[in-house]
């Protein structure tokens, strides 16, 4: 159900994630959002201040839909909290150890002194020792809390059930497809009680669909597509449901060959969601014809535009030449602008991340100007600021 993006073309976010200011110090170190909030001071403080923070420097940018940056993840080491934050939640999981994994994405053999390597060290991966649940994810409190500090809507994100699959060690179900199905039934009622309390948008990563060529699949991509909508299932009459397709940012790498869609668009249009979101920017829109075609008309297409990888900062013109490829291939009223990922995940600084995002809606800006479409306003472009 289109609710945030609806009668809105062109409509500018970014995927999630910002970097955490630095005197954000605190972290939930396995703890439900509840607790810390209530019972921890300190944490209420920083949390709900870096939370302000990120909603600023989006409204000052001219955003459109709003994220709360991820601030409920800890500061941690590669991005471990993406899934860590499930890891510690979730019921029937213990607690993660120190395990080889493997690397699909990658043709050689991760060896210590590769950053691929420390990425796949401190995931810290659990083990299955129960039936699952969805424990203490407590997603509704985190949105509610960005909601609270936004005029404009808040998307919240979240890893999908067939990720957390790949990393978690199982030692309960019968195979792999039990625990990917037990998995996404057990999130799915977060992602209602998101709804239930006026989420615009619930964002769910995709199933899987990484390092697709040259591979025999371990988990047919038929079961992966079956299992991201038993996670998703009933959502769409109530909100609206976001694919985010996603080539990593852990130290703002790539953790395959490249974004490569061709192999997996068929079920990604398979899948039950409003908008499914591509990495463009990075790989020079190079499948933007592939993905046009391939996703149907009941679902919109976000597209990046700004890289979260590079610290340059793309200029309004290139990024509306962006925008007007794109738009020779996809309808205004489909076409939604983003940036390729988030931007944390010791990544780019927040000021990188506060004028990348500024030149995304400026750029959007010069192409609705053309098509006869409201530009938004950029507050911070006001010339009366004492401080840019």
């Amino acid at each position: 159900m289109f609710a945030a993006t609806l009668n809105r073309p062109l409509a500018t976010t970014i995927t999630g994630s910002l970097p955490r200011p630095e005197w954000f110090t605190l972290n939930l170190a396995g703890r439900s959002m509840s607790s810390a909030l209530l019972g921890d001071y300190q944490f209420h403080e920083q949390y709900i201040d870096a939370v302000a923070s990120c909603i600023s420097d989006q409204r000052r940018a001219g955003l459109d839909i709003m994220t709360d940056g991820d601030m409920r993840f800890d500061r941690d080491i590669g991005g471990r909290a993406w899934f860590g934050y499930i890891f510690d939640r979730v019921e029937g999981l213990s607690l993660g150890a120190l395990r080889s994994l493997p690397f699909g994405g990658s043709p050689r053999e991760l060896q210590p002194g590769d950053i691929f390597h420390e990425i796949m060290v401190t995931r810290l991966p659990p083990t299955v020792t129960g039936p699952v649940s969805a424990g203490s994810l407590e997603y509704d409190i985190a949105w509610k809390t960005a909601q609270g500090l936004a005029e404009q809507p808040v998307k919240f994100g979240a890893c999908s059930a067939q990720v957390v699959d790949m990393l978690v060690i199982n030692e309960h179900y019968r195979d792999r497809q039990e625990t990917i199905m037990a998995l996404s039934q057990a999130v799915n009622g977060e992602y209602h009680k998101l709804a239930d309390a006026g989420c615009p948008i619930v964002q769910v990563e995709e199933p899987c669909f990484h390092f697709v060529e040259e591979i025999d699949w371990e988990i047919p991509p038929e079961v992966y597509v079956e299992a991201f909508n038993l996670e998703v299932a009933g959502l769409r009459d109530k909100t609206e449901v976001w694919c985010h397709t996603c080539w990593g940012n852990p130290f703002a790498q790539n953790l395959g060959y490249g974004a490569r869609y061709k192999p997996v668009l068929p079920y990604l249009d398979q899948l039950e969601v409003d908008v499914v979101t591509f990495e463009m920017k990075f790989n020079n829109f190079a499948e933007l014809t592939e993905v046009a075609a391939a996703i149907g008309k009941d679902k919109k297409i976000a597209i990046g535009v700004v890289s979260h990888r590079t610290l340059q900062v793309e200029t309004p013109e290139e990024i509306a030449e962006s925008v007007r490829q794109a738009l020779k291939l996809i309808e205004p009223e489909r076409l939604i602008l983003s940036t390729d990922c988030g931007f944390g995940r010791q990544g780019i600084s927040r000021k990188h991340a506060f004028y990348k995002m500024v030149a995304l809606v400026q750029g959007v800006n010069i192409v609705r100007r053309e098509l006869g479409l409201t530009p938004a306003v950029i507050p911070v472009e006001a010339k009366n600021l004492a401080y840019l």
